[in-house]
């Protein structure tokens, strides 16, 4: 079985719209795997053999640590446009973080903020290659921000940690925001 099409119908089904398969979130975003492995199999004929195992190395061998399972339920960890979902610990965040976007939206980010747009949180990177990479999914030259994370936290702004390379907030005003052009052009 391809991991890479598994783990995207997971993200798609887990993040997303899950009554498409046929199953429902609890609050924090989990679901039973028995149950998630029986909505893969109705969705695909060849996904009859899926099982534990499958799940389990799409999630060992991912580059981006997405999903999680724990006592026999799976969820995403972020990305959700499902709200409601995921409520996070506030943690403090690294001084910078850094977000990857299209420089034809430049403009009105650096003027209202970042905001999650149709996500239930803004997705921010640790590193600038990852927010690189992040950024191509929308452009094929992004922009590259950087976030003043610290100083927004202490200003009151809430930070999540997704992952070790994938920080969460709920927004971030433009006050907290530095549009380096050199930066964005040195890929």
């Amino acid at each position: 079985m391809n991991l890479s099409e598994i783990s995207k119908t997971v993200s798609h089904a887990l993040r997303h719209e899950p009554w498409l398969y046929e199953f429902e979130l609890d609050p924090e975003g989990w679901v039973p795997v028995d149950d998630l492995i029986a909505a893969l199999r109705r969705h695909r004929d060849d996904w009859k053999s899926l099982n534990r195992s499958d799940l389990t190395e799409m999630i060992e061998k991912s580059q981006k640590q997405r999903h999680e399972i724990v006592n026999g339920r799976i969820r995403a960890f972020y990305g959700h446009s499902i709200s409601g979902l995921l409520k996070k610990e506030v943690l403090e965040p690294p001084s910078l973080l850094y977000h990857g976007t299209n420089p034809e939206i430049i403009t009105p980010i650096m003027s209202e903020g970042l905001k999650p747009m149709g996500r239930q949180y803004v997705h921010l990177s640790s590193d600038v290659e990852t927010a690189i990479e992040v950024g191509r999914r929308k452009s094929r030259n992004p922009v590259i921000l950087t976030v003043e994370a610290c100083k927004a936290h202490d200003q009151g702004i809430r930070f999540y940690l997704g992952n070790e390379k994938v920080w969460l907030a709920d927004d971030v005003p433009p006050t907290f925001l530095i549009y380096d052009l050199e930066k964005s052009q040195m890929r």
